[in-house]
C-alpha cells in the first residue's frame, strides 16, 4: 500500500466515521468527497498557454497534463506559441476570451507573461505557472526545483571530474528555469575555485539541439582542451553531444545536464557517449502536478507559492546497469521517479497508473 493510499484511507475512515456520529448517510458523504467544481456540478474548463515546445520533455510534459485533466473530467484547451511571447501574451487573451475557469502558463518571458497574467486574475480566473516567473504572489510556481536539479548534476561533475577542469557552459538568459539553474552553476564556481569556464554560448533558436550543435562546433575547434561541458536541457545537451561526435572527441569531454526523455536515455548509452549524467524530474510527473494545483485553486485550496517536484540523479551507468531503454523502464526501476506526492489532496483522482 502506498503513502498515499494509506494516507486517503485513514482520512476517508475518519471522515466517515465523522458523518456516521452526525447522523449522516455515508452515500451523502461519498457523493461530497470531491469539492465543486469537481463534483459534478459542472465540467471545469481549463487552458494550458505554451511558450515552448520543442523537444521530448515538453511533449511528456503536455501528455501528463493532458491524463491528469482527464482524471478529474476537466476539458482542456492547448494553447502554443512556439516560443512567441508577443503570440503568447494574445493566446492568453484567447484563453480568457473562452471564459476559462483556470490557466497553466507554461514557460514564457516575465516581461510579457507579468501582465497578460494579472488581466487573466481581473477577469476572475486562476493561474498557475510552470517555470515562468510572473511576479505575482497569487500565482503558484510550479517548479522542478531547479537549483537542485543543476546542484545534482554539478556534484556528479565534480565526483567524476575532480575540483580542477576547464569547463564550456550552454546557457541562455531570461528563461526562468535556466536562470535559477545559472545561479546554482555560479554558486559552483565560486567555491570550486578551480572550475574554469573558458567558454559559453547558446540559443533557442529552433530546432534548438542543431543550432546548439553548431554553436558548439565553432567553440570545441576555439577551445578543444574543454573537458566537461555543462548544458543544463536536454535540448542543449544533445546539440552538445551532436558537435562532440562529430569533433571525434567524445572521449575527451563529458557532458552534464538536466532533463530527460527516452531519446535522451539512447543518447547517453550509446558506445562511447560523452553524456554521462542528468538530472531530473519526470516531465509528465511535473504536468499532473501542474494540473492538480490549479485544481486546488479551483477548488479554493491553497497549493502553496511554491509547488516543487524533486529532482532525481540519472548517471549513463545506472542506465547501462540496470538495462533501462526508455521512460517507462526509468520509472519502473527508479520509483522516485515515478510520482510525485505533491498537490495530492484526499480528494484528488489521479490518472490511472
Amino acid at each position: 500500500m502506498t503513502r498515499i493510499t494509506r494516507r486517503r484511507l485513514l482520512a476517508g475512515t475518519a471522515l466517515a466515521l465523522g458523518a456516521a456520529a452526525a447522523g449522516l448517510p455515508l452515500s451523502a458523504f461519498a457523493q461530497g468527497a470531491a469539492p465543486a467544481p469537481f463534483d459534478g456540478s459542472k465540467t471545469p474548463r481549463i487552458a494550458l498557454v505554451r511558450y515552448l515546445s520543442t523537444g521530448d520533455f515538453f511533449q511528456a510534459y503536455l501528455s501528463g497534463v493532458e491524463r491528469q485533466a482527464k482524471a478529474l473530467g476537466v476539458e482542456l484547451r492547448v494553447f502554443d506559441s512556439r516560443q512567441d511571447a508577443a503570440l503568447q501574451s494574445d493566446m492568453m487573451d484567447q484563453a480568457i476570451g473562452l471564459g476559462v475557469d483556470g490557466i497553466i502558463v507554461q514557460h514564457g518571458l516575465t516581461e510579457s507573461m507579468k501582465p497578460a497574467v494579472q488581466r487573466a486574475l481581473d477577469a476572475g480566473i486562476k493561474v498557475v505557472a510552470f517555470d515562468v516567473n510572473v511576479e505575482n504572489p497569487a500565482v503558484p510556481q510550479v517548479e522542478q526545483s531547479d537549483r537542485d536539479l543543476a546542484r545534482l548534476a554539478l556534484e556528479q561533475a565534480i565526483k567524476d571530474n575532480g575540483e580542477d577542469f576547464e569547463a564550456g557552459y550552454v546557457y541562455v538568459a531570461g528563461i526562468a528555469p535556466l536562470d535559477r539553474r545559472d545561479e546554482t552553476w555560479s554558486e559552483f564556481k565560486a567555491k570550486y575555485s578551480g572550475i574554469e569556464e573558458i567558454a559559453r554560448w547558446g540559443t533557442m533558436d529552433n530546432p534548438i539541439a542543431n543550432s546548439v550543435a553548431n554553436q558548439a562546433s565553432a567553440v570545441l575547434r576555439a577551445n578543444p582542451s574543454i573537458q566537461v561541458v555543462f548544458a543544463p536541457y536536454d535540448e542543449f545537451a544533445k546539440g552538445v553531444k551532436i558537435a562532440v561526435d562529430e569533433a571525434g572527441m567524445s572521449g575527451d569531454i563529458r557532458i552534464y545536464s538536466a532533463d530527460i526523455s527516452t531519446a535522451d536515455i539512447a543518447a547517453m548509452r550509446e558506445p562511447g557517449s560523452a553524456w554521462v549524467a542528468t538530472a531530473a524530474t519526470n516531465p509528465a510527473v511535473v504536468g499532473e502536478v501542474s494540473v492538480r494545483a490549479l485544481a486546488m485553486l479551483l477548488a479554493g485550496e491553497n497549493p502553496g507559492a511554491s509547488v516543487i517536484v524533486p529532482p532525481t540523479l540519472i548517471t549513463q551507468a545506472q542506465l547501462n546497469d540496470q538495462n533501462i531503454a526508455n521512460m517507462e523502464e526509468l520509472s519502473a526501476k527508479l520509483p522516485q521517479f515515478a510520482h510525485a506526492d505533491v498537490a495530492v489532496p484526499a480528494w484528488m483522482k489521479l490518472p490511472p497508473r
